[in-house]
């Protein structure tokens, strides 16, 4: 696992190895300076213990002042190659990320929370970030500073140099014991942040209903239990972060102590110069910090760890639904809008179950005519929806099942089968911008009078003009300054604007009354630039102005015909006709 993780941070880091090899080459140059330059104090303190003059004392001060001053300026390019590297592979994951999720089926985003999701593109990958960059800094500093320091220090005084690390080889066992630990206490907070991004998501998104059955103490009850044991996590994680990190630098330190302990008495019995004794000073404390930097380190790449676990979770995801290798294009101006299914079954995947779901469609077959306008009607749970979303290829559906123009949809490239199709789901869903924006957001290119004529083809411009902005009026999140009619209407309109063969109405105009409803289908049925429409609906006075009506029961299609030949024939359609017919005497 640690070896898998290892290569892709490899895969991270290759497309900007150029930086990187510079960051690490300038930090490999402070090193060398940094083990040079004790040196150099070294001959000038025993020098100088010989014959003292001030123009020595100056040309050393000069050529310390210089060397440090390099070293400076080499330490702040590493930073910035370094860190550079880090905001470079944040901005990769992220765009990967998000372009992944794009490619993923809407049935991914039914059983993974927004909130999570999110949680995943920006904490997780920020931890990433700060692997790169920081842990990665600090890890080749201290080979570095070991690397180059440990051997002249061995030259000047092995033994002493031995004592004054005797406490390192500890330090390591220290760090190697906690690791496991501070994985796993790093695993909850990202996991209990996770659901408290969650709440928030799903509170902020549905506030008109928190309001409306006045439930905001018991969200705040809820997002109270959550927080808190979000704050119990990095309260467990900052204490074993801090008990460490205060044993390492409490072992660190000994180290100084030792040098001072015993090479005092070095220089009292001659082994070593005043020199030397200062320049071992030097050195241990040039050690003192990458190692007690260490428990920082291991923090970020504990971090890191779980966050590249939890990334790659979204990422090994394979869609289920995508291209084939050979697959068909079909340009949109070749598309008649012929629709046939032919033994059409879909079964939704049942998740932590042993008992399959009965189909949500079985055995269903039908031929839909170019520019025929077809309604699809039926009880609630009866397959209607998931029809809808079958045409244009959402579901996961077996070959041969659904065809267009006679190409088997699972053939064709999803781009054209899509591109040949409008659909205006259940719930009209509206961007955060403005009505022109929602509008034109098939079609950002076109031009103003194209915008209005779908509009109105939407029964909704009229209403629009009397925006005080118009069609620069802002929506607000998911459209809620507008009406349920007003948002359905709009949807319609940005589905109207791609001018595609194929319509698709998912039940898209329930909040519409049928007066409107009927008047919008008769004009989608007129005109030389007819469409195939598929009007599913619950609102059977527009369904009978349709050319026919496809009646559905439990996935299955159980009657077929125009209006008049199924009020004829005893069946479901003549029930839920009565029974429409019963509401409206009663209202």
């Amino acid at each position: 696992m640690a070896r898998s993780r290892l290569r892709k941070l490899g895969e991270y880091l290759r497309p900007h190895w150029r930086p990187a090899a510079l960051g690490i080459l300038a930090l490999f140059v402070v090193n060398l300076l940094g083990m040079y330059i004790p040196l150099l104090i070294r001959d000038g303190i025993d020098q100088l213990q010989v014959a003292f003059t001030p123009s020595q004392v100056m040309s050393y001060v000069g050529l310390v002042l210089l060397l440090a001053s390099v070293m400076w300026v080499a330490r702040m390019a590493s930073r910035i190659y370094l860190f550079g590297v880090g905001r470079q592979v944040e901005f990769d994951l992220k765009q990967k990320i998000f372009n992944h999720l794009l490619a993923l089926e809407p049935s991914y985003f039914s059983i993974n929370t927004v909130g999570d999701l999110i949680n995943r593109a920006t904490s997780d990958v920020d931890n990433i970030r700060r692997l790169l960059g920081f842990a990665v800094l600090s890890l080749a500093n201290m080979v570095f500073a070991y690397g180059l320091t440990l051997p002249v220090m061995l030259a000047i005084d092995w033994k002493l140099s031995l004592l004054s690390l005797s406490v390192y080889p500890l330090m390591f066992v220290v760090v190697v014991l906690s690791s496991d630990r501070l994985r796993q206490e790093q695993q909850i907070v990202q996991e209990e942040l996770s659901h408290v991004s969650e709440l928030i998501q799903e509170d902020m998104s549905g506030i008109a209903l928190v309001k409306i059955y006045a439930q905001e103490d018991n969200e705040r009850r809820a997002f109270a239990a959550l927080n808190d044991n979000l704050l119990d996590a990095n309260l467990m994680l900052a204490k074993t972060r801090n008990i460490l990190f205060s044993l390492l630098r409490g072992l660190a330190s000994v180290s100084l102590l030792v040098v001072l302990w015993f090479g005092s008495r070095a220089i009292s019995s001659g082994t070593i110069s005043v020199g030397d004794f200062v320049a071992l000073l030097l050195f241990v404390e040039r050690l003192v910090f990458p190692t007690a930097l260490l428990g920082f380190t291991i923090t970020a790449y504990q971090r890191g760890e779980v966050s590249i676990d939890r990334i790659e979770t979204i990422l090994t995801v394979e869609p289920k639904i995508m291209d084939r290798a050979d697959a068909l294009p079909l340009p949109r101006s070749q598309v008649q809008g012929a629709l046939t299914a032919s033994n059409l079954t879909f079964a939704y995947p049942v998740f932590a179950s042993a008992n399959p779901m009965p189909p949500a469609l079985h055995r269903v077959n039908f031929e839909i005519a170019p520019q025929e306008t077809v309604a699809v009607v039926g009880p609630i749970g009866s397959g209607k929806s998931t029809l809808a979303n079958a045409l244009p290829h959402l579901l996961e559906i077996a070959p041969q099942q659904i065809f267009l123009d006679g190409y088997d949809i699972t053939q064709l490239r999803l781009h054209d089968l899509r591109s040949a199709i409008a659909y205006v789901p259940q719930e009209s869903f509206l961007f955060s911008t403005s009505i022109r924006n929602n509008i034109r957001y098939g079609d950002p290119q076109a031009t103003d009078e194209w915008m209005i004529a779908a509009a109105q083809q939407a029964q909704i411009h009229d209403e629009i003009l009397n925006f005080p902005q118009q069609y620069d009026t802002l929506v607000g999140e998911r459209g809620i300054t507008l009406s349920g009619g007003q948002r359905q209407r709009t949807a319609l309109a940005r589905a109207l604007l791609v001018d595609a063969p194929i319509l698709i109405l998912d039940d898209a105009l329930s909040s519409v009354d049928n007066e409107t409803a009927t008047k919008i289908l008769r004009n989608l049925s007129v005109g030389t630039n007819r469409k195939t429409v598929v009007f599913i609906s619950h609102q059977l006075p527009a369904a009978a102005s349709c050319d026919r009506i496809l009646v559905m029961d439990q996935g299955r299609i159980v009657q077929a015909g125009t209006h008049a030949t199924l009020l004829s024939q005893p069946g479901l359609y003549q029930t839920l006709w009565e029974q429409h017919r019963f509401e409206e005497a009663l209202q």
